[in-house]
């Protein structure tokens, strides 16, 4: 880990965006040599031997690479895809408004919901495990045949049955519980400094220590996930013969399961700091208590005398099922309607009434009421073997389930025709706003840059349309509540192509094959998500498209979900600021530059740096989407007035590069568009730059320069420009 590392530089530190890019990318050279930090993530410097980089005299380049911090092994990548909704919900606590009085009701409603994902996610293995299985295969003789790993309880009580098949859930709680209190790497090292550098909330990013509230979390999590188990192998003895001891332990049950909806709706209580060994014993006993309980409830299922009354599916698991959805769509809606009433009412305020949180809250629940119906549906089709499809949709999982895939196809299929809508009606607006862009960019072009002034237009009228996806989220966020409502019509015993033949005269057979194809297309997802996870390690440029989805939602600590992946930030940043520290207190200056979502880090990371530190350095970013995407889809901890205290840090030496065609990046103080005639100093923070610099082939070409978009622009002369200028601001030699 040697290279050249001499004292009185300036230090040009790169942070790479999401993709993992290697560190020969950030530098542009092949021979790089690590000079601090790990495998996970480390800085790099150029070897002695190696080719002399393309940068400004006078400038040592060196790269922070913190690719692998959120990924990790393929293993731990596909149990993302499975993770999914769990980190949806985690990322959505945090896109709470700025308003401080709606801080404990959002985080309640966000944990709760958290909490259903648990509870979904334990009911779809019982539905395995005691309905499909327990309680259908094995008193079926078609079932049965050839099935010897099933035959051996073919003969034995009900009790005794749903007794042993009670184990699955519970080793599915164990496993998760174990994944996510499994030993990791010791992050004590990257701790950031103990004293207070700011008020705002977004300088608290590396002093982040989510493992006390994320054990008590946890704890809260298993215990309603076993008591979940208790309540539906209860729910099946009520129905059939309920006994003293039946009623007692259905209200032990029903305790717990509300200690825990009790310990989540008071924020103030649990998010106390990590010294609070009295907290940590309650969430410890309610799990241990939840534990016990099950295997009491185990026991008397096993020991029950009374007869059990055989029936076509499990007792009281559809009830069970259907509620849970219906506390879900509630939740929504009342997170929907705080959301509203606590909006930021001003101008450049969050967009759609700040309406972010619980568009990806109804993403998660959706995606976990797919992910639990789809593993129902897969199990009762194999066991089904070659039965027709409608006489197994009718006959096999749950009515529940049947209602939530069509729910699910109801919502994908209205959610791309209000796309299409959104795509036809903005497209006017879009493309004259990126004609007009053209026209001032390229005026007076020749003839044949005509096709390639269309291609320039297009990609710019492209990357107007992020906004219109925050409207498309919402309208997504409430069809899927919608969708959540209508399971509760599967306790009527209806099916949905019955329902809708009844209301609309749309004959059945329609209503079924839609479910069927809506079953094998969350099937289709799924497998892409896991395809797409192993090939992220196989292909960069397809893990630049996957790894998005994982870097941005691991950003932020585990504050809802538990079970969620842990966040990488609690390391980069504190490691960030102790390397940029070190550098400056040797002698050096720091000027950091940060592509995308490394602009990110590095905005947290200047919020922790001491005044001494700032003094000595300046920061350059570029694609980066603090203002465009984080101050609308975060307001509570990124907006004008963080933004500026970060510019207030290194004394405005900040310059930020952004471009039309790009997607993501954007400017980052939108209210100044000139410098002149400005005292301002926001308003000589964004630089503009032309995409691309010509629509002309050059000569010796044969090709016009490329359109970059959010691509990172380390090798454009407007960056190496940044980079003179920033330099000079530092103090550092002439260009």
């Amino acid at each position: 880990m040697s290279a050249p590392d001499t004292a009185g530089d300036i230090v040009e530190l790169r942070v790479h965006g999401v993709s993992g890019a290697s560190a020969d990318q950030l530098l542009g050279l092949r021979q790089t040599a690590q000079v601090a930090g790990d495998r996970s993530g480390g800085f790099f410097r150029i070897r002695p031997s190696g080719p002399a980089p393309d940068a400004v005299r006078g400038v040592t380049l060196e790269a922070y690479r913190w690719g692998d911090l959120p990924t990790g092994t393929v293993a731990r990548t596909l149990g993302l895809v499975f993770l999914l909704p769990f980190m949806l919900a985690n990322v959505a606590i945090w896109m709470r408004p700025a308003n401080p009085e709606s801080e404990a009701v959002v985080k309640s409603l966000c944990r709760v919901l958290a909490l259903t994902l648990t509870v979904l996610y334990v009911l779809a293995v019982a539905g395995v495990a005691l309905d499909l299985i327990a309680w259908k295969c094995l008193t079926s003789p078609r079932c049965l045949a050839g099935r010897s790993w099933l035959s051996w309880l073919s003969g034995q009580r009900t009790g005794v049955r749903l007794a042993a098949l009670a184990l699955l859930p519970a080793a599915a709680i164990a496993l998760v519980w174990r994944l996510s209190n499994r030993p990791g790497r010791s992050f004590e090292a990257f701790r950031a400094p103990d004293e207070e550098l700011g008020g705002h909330r977004l300088s608290a990013v590396g002093k982040w220590d989510a493992e006390p509230l994320v054990g008590r979390l946890r704890s809260v999590h298993v215990a309603a996930a076993f008591a979940t188990v208790s309540l539906v192998l209860l729910a099946a003895r009520v129905t059939n013969g309920a006994s003293a001891a039946t009623l007692a332990l259905m209200v032990a049950t029903g305790t717990v399961l509300t200690a825990c909806v009790v310990l989540l709706c008071t924020p103030p209580l649990i998010d106390r700091a990590p010294t609070n060994p009295r907290l940590d014993t309650i969430t410890r006993t309610l799990r241990t208590t939840s534990v016990i309980l099950t295997l009491l409830v185990v026991a008397h299922v096993l020991t029950s005398p009374d007869s059990w009354q055989e029936g076509h599916h499990l007792p009281g698991y559809d009830a069970i099922l259907a509620g849970v959805c219906i506390t879900e769509t509630t939740l929504l809606a009342t997170l929907g309607v705080v959301l509203l009433w606590q909006r930021d009412r001003q101008r450049g305020g969050s967009p759609l009434f700040g309406l972010g949180a619980v568009a990806i809250m109804a993403t998660a629940t959706s995606a976990a009421v797919a992910y639990s119906a789809e593993l129902v549906y897969r199990v009762a089709d194999f066991l089904d073997r070659d039965v027709p499809t409608g006489e197994g949709i009718a006959a096999g999982p749950p009515a529940a389930y049947t209602w939530a895939i069509f729910g699910f196809f109801r919502t994908v299929l209205v959610t791309a025709v209000a796309a299409g809508l959104i795509v036809v009606f903005s497209r006017p607006g879009r493309y004259r706003a990126a004609a007009a862009i053209v026209a001032r960019d390229y005026p007076d072009p020749p003839e044949e840059a005509r096709p390639r002034l269309r291609q320039v237009r297009d990609a710019i009228a492209k990357a107007r349309f992020t906004e219109k996806l925050m409207l498309l989220a919402v309208v997504f966020a409430c069809l899927a509540g919608i969708g959540s409502t209508t399971t509760t019509i599967g306790l009527l015993g209806l099916t949905p192509g019955d329902a809708v033949e009844q209301t609309s005269g749309v004959p059945a057979d329609v209503i079924t094959f839609a479910i069927a194809f809506g079953s094998w297309a969350i099937a289709a997802i799924i497998l892409a998500l896991l395809l797409g996870g192993i090939f992220a390690y196989r292909t960069v440029p397809f893990r630049r498209h996957v790894g998005v989805i994982w870097d941005l939602g691991t950003f932020w600590p585990r504050a809802a979900h538990p079970f969620a992946p842990p966040c990488y930030a609690e390391r980069a940043v504190p490691e960030l600021t102790r390397r940029i520290t070190y550098l400056v207190e040797r002698g050096d200056r720091v000027l950091l530059t940060g592509h995308s979502h490394g602009s990110v880090l590095l905005a947290a990371t200047v919020l922790q740096l001491p005044p001494r530190i700032g003094a000595r350095v300046a920061l350059l970013t570029h694609g980066s989407p603090l203002r465009r995407l984080y101050a609308r889809l975060f307001p509570a901890y990124v907006d004008d007035e963080v933004l500026r205290e970060i510019g207030g840090r290194v004394g405005w030496r900040w310059v930020n590069l952004w471009r039309d065609t790009d997607a993501i990046g954007g400017r980052i103080f939108p209210d100044h568009r000139s410098a002149e005639h400005d005292s301002d100093p926001a308003a000589t923070v964004d630089r503009r730059q032309r995409d691309p610099i010509d629509v002309v082939t050059p000569p010796g070409d044969s090709v016009p320069p490329p359109i970059q978009g959010h691509w990172p622009c380390e090798s454009d002369e407007g960056f190496t420009d940044a980079v003179r200028e920033l330099a000079r601001r530092l103090g550092g030699p002439p260009p």
